[in-house]
């Protein structure tokens, strides 16, 4: 896949300040299909939910279910919110690329944002960051400070390790996974278009990865609100 980023570079004169346009156009696609699913699902609530309330009212339950199986609830009701978008943004953004992917001039427009190392590792550190505000915010600094020191005060340097290592983790599993999907059915659409036999040959391995994608996208986004439920009750829980 020989693609080139449709990038904007010195902006505002700054020489460092780069913006890919694909990431920028794609993020907003996401968020925008996010806020339509949001607006369509509450729009018109019901006492017995039908259609998209219902489809939301499971995903809200799913998301409960995860964050209960990592701290009590009267602690991790706050972070529901935090875990439904998570989850509807990375899911959405995962499969944006798998139903179809548009270049121009060897230029890529269209594609899941979350195939950009870029994107993945920011989502990542804004929930590490998080876990860490959060567990100032409801242990207070001193009493957090200590979490560093325990067990044994010589493992800090360990645990500030962890900190790094997990951010690189949490944001290199998303982004490895959905790349790896896009090249896979990049190199399949160019079998496609190499004649009649490509064609029917690239067919059949096309679709049928395009909903091993699909599974995966959502596998992934599940990962992603697990881990980032499971880094929150490492800081603010009591017995951790």
């Amino acid at each position: 896949m020989d693609h080139k980023q449709p990038m904007v570079t010195d902006v505002l004169g700054i020489s460092w300040l780069d913006f890919n346009m694909s990431n920028v156009l794609m993020i907003i696609v996401s968020a925008v299909i996010v806020f339509i699913l949001a607006v369509s699902a509450t729009s018109s609530l019901k006492r017995k939910p039908t259609g998209m309330q219902n489809f939301m009212e499971w995903i809200i339950d799913f998301v409960k279910g995860i964050i209960g199986s990592n701290m009590d609830w009267k602690t991790g009701k706050q972070f529901l919110p935090l875990g439904l978008t998570l989850l509807l943004f990375i899911f959405v953004s995962n499969v944006l690329g798998v139903v179809t992917m548009i270049s121009v001039d060897h230029t890529i427009y269209w594609k899941s944002p979350t195939a950009d190392p870029g994107l993945a590792l920011t989502l990542a550190t804004m929930v590490v960051v998080l876990s860490h505000y959060y567990g100032i915010k409801m242990k207070g600094v001193k009493e957090y400070g200590k979490d560093f020191l325990r067990p044994m005060p010589f493992l800090f340097p360990l645990k500030i390790i962890e900190e790094f290592a997990n951010t690189l983790t949490l944001g290199l599993r998303l982004f490895g996974n959905i790349f790896a999907g896009e090249i896979l059915l990049g190199l399949l659409a160019g079998l496609m278009t190499s004649g009649i036999g490509g064609f029917f040959g690239g067919l059949i391995p096309m679709l049928a990865w395009q909903g091993f994608s699909v599974f995966v996208g959502a596998i992934q986004a599940f990962i992603f609100v697990m881990l980032t439920m499971v880094y929150m009750s490492h800081k603010v829980s009591h017995d951790h």
